[in-house]
């Protein structure tokens, strides 16, 4: 079963400085029917204006991971971490028994975009923690986000994975699937091509009971998208 979700029909929210694109409930926005998926939480598209950003806030028992895709975010928490995050990282913060941190855009020029992203941890508490890296664009699925922290992945506090699939034009893949478990896809960029059907940017797939994908780029842009391995 592959049920679309497409970027048109995600929750929104613009409050000038902030515009942001809900794919699951958040804020403002609640739709019993798109309340998250397994451990899957929250998938928020945000555009920052130039020099703004969220102030300090606090956040326990979550996973949070961001990934920019435009501009730089500016990073700082109450573990001590004062990083810049650039395009093409991933970020990854535990916030465990609590944490508080602020993200801004870095540029007093520029327009920031990034995903944030939450999943709900297999267990509560725990030290907080911060994780970040850049695993750069190797095509095919680079797992980026593990339980094990494995092959120098990020480690989470749950039973998931998080890839990045990148392919070129005229390129596909096929994987096998766990039956029992479930998949989600997100396109960040270009038209990606699943089991015939079909991705943009911002749309994005809950995936079960299916034993293999066939994920294909037929366009002339390479593409880039989040896969979710989830409980």
């Amino acid at each position: 079963m592959i049920d679309i979700r497409l970027a048109k029909d995600r929750g929104h929210a613009n409050f000038g400085w902030l515009d942001s694109n809900h794919t699951f409930s958040f804020g403002s926005y609640h739709d019993p029917e798109h309340m998250g998926y397994s451990a899957l939480r929250v998938i928020n598209d945000d555009k920052v204006e130039p020099g703004a950003g969220f102030g300090t806030h606090g956040h326990k028992d979550m996973e949070i991971i961001s990934f920019v895709t435009h501009g730089i975010i500016a990073h700082k928490d109450s573990m001590g971490n004062v990083k810049h995050l650039p395009p093409g990282e991933f970020q990854l913060m535990s916030a465990g028994t609590g944490v508080t941190h602020s993200e801004y855009n870095a540029s007093q020029n520029e327009s920031l975009r990034f995903l944030q992203i939450w999943i709900i941890p297999s267990r509560q508490g725990g030290t907080p923690g911060y994780q970040q890296k850049d695993f750069g664009k190797r095509q095919g699925l680079t797992p980026v986000i593990t339980p094990t922290g494995k092959s120098g992945t990020l480690a989470i506090k749950q039973d998931a994975t998080l890839s990045q699939l990148v392919l070129a034009p005229d390129t596909s893949l096929s994987i096998e699937l766990n039956k029992a478990r479930n998949t989600y896809v997100h396109q960040v960029s270009g038209q990606l091509d699943i089991n015939r059907h079909r991705l943009s940017q911002g749309d994005g797939a809950k995936i079960n009971e299916l034993d293999a994908l066939v994920l294909a780029n037929k366009g002339t842009q390479s593409v880039t998208a989040l896969l979710f391995d989830l409980p």
